[in-house]
């Protein structure tokens, strides 16, 4: 695998999950099991099979299990060792593998009851990034690519070539979802496939607003200068994110570019218990073990 242009990576998980409630009173999301692992690590194989080493959690204090998860617990591998079953640790020795985990707290707010928004998820991590480009990759959202190059590999590759300030991953959505994400609008001559330009951001637009159907999907490639723009466009509002310090990047005039999933890159939101049991059952089906028994199952409980 040809080294990549970015090594390094801000992935937000201070969030409360509280639409997963009560199932995530004690377990954060991102530790739900999908398949055989929990959501966070399919999210920290898509990034490490593409080459990425250096990757930054940014947490809250409910969120220790993540830091234990990864943590290369030298009593389990003794463990397995002597019992002959190292091999069920697969590939999940990332200290083997010289990946690096690193760890920034993020703080709420004096008297908020919860941490901030994305923006200050990822300014907890400036002094990881320093000057350099760097991805962002939400915790709690899967992307699976059956084809190489990832989407993740494709995103970093148009923005090194564009030497864009902003790239944003986006798919496109039913009309009936589009109110539910941030909507971008290709730019003048643009078509909203592969890889183009946009000139604005619309957070959560009415279907009558909506300048396209293409909606952000968890990933971004950044230059640095987003940490700046993120300070500039600090409001009170969390649930605007990311979205106000990329419209400025906009409105100084740097390059914003979209990178659309392929057909067959396969979504998904770990955000209700709807979408969890969904990608459940899809990476129950593919498993190599037990998907032909899950499948069968699922076909009688359908005829009972």
């Amino acid at each position: 695998m040809p080294a990549l242009a970015i090594q390094k990576v801000v992935i937000p998980i201070a969030g409360l999950g509280t639409r997963l409630l009560p199932t995530t009173k004690a377990l954060p999301k991102e530790m739900l099991p999908v398949g055989r692992i929990p959501v966070i690590q399919h999210v920290v194989e898509e990034l490490v099979n593409a080459g990425l080493t250096r990757l930054l959690f940014v947490t809250s204090r409910t969120k220790t299990i993540i830091e234990n998860q990864f943590d290369n617990s030298t009593s389990l591998i003794r463990h397995l060792d002597a019992s002959g079953k190292l091999d069920e640790l697969g590939d999940f020795d990332y200290k083997k593998r010289g990946i690096e985990f690193f760890y920034s707290r993020q703080q709420a707010d004096p008297g908020a009851t919860a941490p901030g928004g994305t923006g200050e998820a990822i300014l907890a991590g400036e002094s990881f990034v320093g000057h350099e480009p760097f991805v962002v990759a939400y915790g709690d959202t899967i992307i699976r690519s059956p084809e190489s190059p990832s989407f993740i590999e494709r995103l970093i590759s148009a923005h090194d070539e564009a030497k864009a300030a902003v790239t944003i991953g986006v798919r496109p959505v039913p009309e009936q979802q589009i109110p539910l994400y941030g909507i971008v609008r290709p730019a003048p001559g643009e078509r909203s496939e592969g890889t183009f330009q946009i000139d604005a951001i619309i957070e959560k637009p009415t279907i009558a607003e909506a300048p396209s159907n293409m909606a952000v999907s968890a990933r971004y490639v950044f230059a640095p200068g987003v940490f700046d723009r993120i300070r500039e466009s600090a409001t009170d509002d969390a649930e605007q994110g990311i979205t106000g310090a990329i419209q400025l990047t906009l409105e100084r005039g740097e390059r914003v570019q979209a990178v659309a999933l392929n057909p067959g890159e396969e979504r998904h939101d770990i955000g209700n218990h709807e979408s969890y049991y969904k990608s459940f059952i899809d990476f129950a089906l593919d498993d190599p073990e037990c998907g032909d028994i899950i499948r069968k199952y699922i076909q009688e409980k359908g005829s009972a």
